[in-house]
């Protein structure tokens, strides 16, 4: 049984990761704030988003989350960086990436009861958490990597 609804709602993420990772990636190839994604091979596109996808239950559970985010958002930073992705549409990419987990949260009626959604508070807390780490690891690691 999940101890909150956030744990439902990284469970389903999990296990819809490789559906939501294709739906991101139609979204952020047709995306005008994300015009090098659109000539990207699919199956690259993809594999941006599932690993996140995937891993979330990683840094939402973690008894020390800050080390996996930072360990994931550098790997993520370092992939995109040399991919030629500017900072800012890796950013937007992210911003969607949050955006696919509350879309399909919703397909999934995940938040069914009043109390469901009530409870979904402190799972879009720490969730929102992890995004804001994430911003910043990866604007940091580009400026790093930038000075090279």
């Amino acid at each position: 049984m999940y101890r909150s609804v956030g744990d439902k709602l990284i469970d389903v993420t999990k296990r819809h990761a490789v559906e939501i990772s294709e739906q991101w990636c139609q979204a952020v190839q047709k995306n005008p704030r994300t015009p090098s994604y659109h000539s990207m091979e699919t199956d690259r596109c993809v594999i941006y988003a599932m690993e996140f996808y995937r891993n979330i239950g990683l840094m939402y559970f973690s008894e020390k989350p800050y080390e996996e985010i930072h360990q994931f958002f550098r790997k993520y930073a370092e992939n995109q960086f040399n991919d030629g992705i500017p900072l800012e549409e890796a950013i937007y990419a992210l911003i969607m990436i949050r955006r696919h987990i509350w879309l399909n949260a919703e397909l999934q009626a995940v938040f069914i009861t009043a109390l469901d959604q009530h409870q979904a508070v402190e799972g879009i807390n720490r969730t929102i958490r992890i995004f804001d780490q994430a911003i910043y690891i990866v604007i940091q690691h580009y400026e790093h990597l930038r000075r090279k």
